[in-house]
This record gives C-alpha cells, sequence and structure tokens, in this order.
C-alpha cells in the first residue's frame, strides 16, 4: 500500500518503543537484554532481507515446504528446550515456532489452492480506500469474528493436546500448570496449539470471511 514515509517510520518506531520497553516494565528482559535484542534484530534484517522473496517462493511453491517448515520449527523447538530448569521463555520460544510454523502452511494451502494470491506487479503499490462507515463497521466486524474463531482454536487445542500429551507421556495431569512444566507436554501443547492458530489465521479465518461476503 502507498502510504507517507512519515507515517510508517513513526509507526515502526513507536511500535518497537512499545514492545522494548514493556519488556522492561515487566521484568522479563533488563535494558541491556532490550538494547542486546534490538541489534541482534538489525542483524537479521541486515541478513535476511535480501534472500525474504527467496525465501517466500520456497514457501508457497515447493511441494514439500509444509513438511520442512514444520520439521525445522520442530526441531529449533528442541534446541531450545535443552534448558535443566522450567522457565517461560521456553514455553514463548515454542509457542512462537508453533506460530510461525501454522503461518507459512497456512499460505502455502492458500497458494496452492488458488486462494488469496499477491496482485499483479503493474497494480503496485495499491491506494488506501477513504474510511467509510461501511468500511469501518466491516473492519470492526471482521476483527470481532477472526478474534473469536482464533480464540475458540486457542482452546480447542488446548484442551486436546494437554491430556493427550500426559497420557502418551504418562505424566499425571491432575495439576494441569505443573504438568505443563514438563518438556513432553509443554512442546506439543504450545507447538500445536499455536501452530492451529496461525494455520486458522491465514487459512480458515479468509475463507469464514468469503463465505460469509465479508472478504
Amino acid at each position: 500500500y502507498q502510504y507517507p514515509l512519515m507515517f510508517g517510520l513513526i509507526l515502526a518506531f513507536c511500535w518497537c518503543s512499545l514492545v522494548c520497553c514493556s519488556r522492561i516494565y515487566m521484568g522479563m528482559h533488563s535494558i541491556l537484554d532490550v538494547i542486546a535484542g534490538f541489534l541482534y534484530a538489525i542483524l537479521i534484517l541486515v541478513v535476511f532481507h535480501p534472500v525474504v522473496d527467496l525465501i517466500d517462493n520456497f514457501n508457497l511453491t515447493y511441494k514439500y515446504a509444509p513438511l520442512i517448515i514444520i520439521s525445522l520449527h520442530l526441531a529449533l523447538g528442541i534446541f531450545s528446550f535443552t534448558l535443566d530448569t522450567w522457565s517461560t521463555s521456553r514455553g514463548d520460544t515454542a509457542q512462537i515456532l508453533g506460530c510461525g510454523a501454522g503461518v507459512a502452511c497456512g499460505s502455502h494451502v492458500n497458494y496452492v489452492l488458488g486462494l488469496q494470491l499477491d496482485p499483479p506487479p503493474h497494480t503496485l503499490p495499491l491506494s488506501l480506500s477513504s474510511l467509510t462507515v461501511t468500511v469501518f463497521g466491516k473492519a470492526i466486524l471482521r476483527l470481532l469474528i477472526g478474534v473469536i474463531v482464533l480464540l475458540l482454536t486457542k482452546v480447542a487445542m488446548k484442551k486436546a493436546t494437554i491430556p493427550l500429551a500426559c497420557s502418551i507421556f504418562r505424566i499425571p495431569h491432575d495439576d494441569v500448570r505443573r504438568a505443563r512444566q514438563r518438556m513432553e507436554v509443554e512442546l506439543p501443547y504450545r507447538y500445536i496449539t499455536y501452530g492451529m492458530v496461525g494455520f486458522s489465521l491465514m487459512f480458515i479465518v479468509p475463507c469464514l470471511f468469503h463465505f460469509i461476503g465479508l472478504s
């Protein structure tokens, strides 16, 4: 979309500042952690930005991309779970990896089925439509429906994955909070649950919008 450069810079700065400050305010990270993470993010951006289109094209077009995506994200999750003691960071890591895998797989399914294709290059950049009552109302309705579907997906997968993982690995699940701190439970719970949330976000919810005429 075509929008003023200054608007984009201000939005990016505000979003980045809120994320960094929230980690310090919540006591999750120190100022040094945030600075190191910020610099590391810039390094990742510099390295991966030139190959973003290649990675995206591979995720969309390669036949076995979903299998590779799931395997890679799952392997990264297992690697991050090698901590000797439980912490919220490893659960957050598995959650992010699962969501990323779900989004990538959802995008692949969209491409294979011919849904939500990228606009032709000659039509870019797109212009922002004027904000009317109808457009605003549809946006709010889409937001509400989308959030409800994603919350229901999360609740359903959570109810299914935790008891299933406890049964498979023979872990008592009378105390769900304690069971979730076991790697054998937390990894499949976080990965599968948020993987399905990401997949729903990219595939199920847009299909629902198309079906009810909110596309």
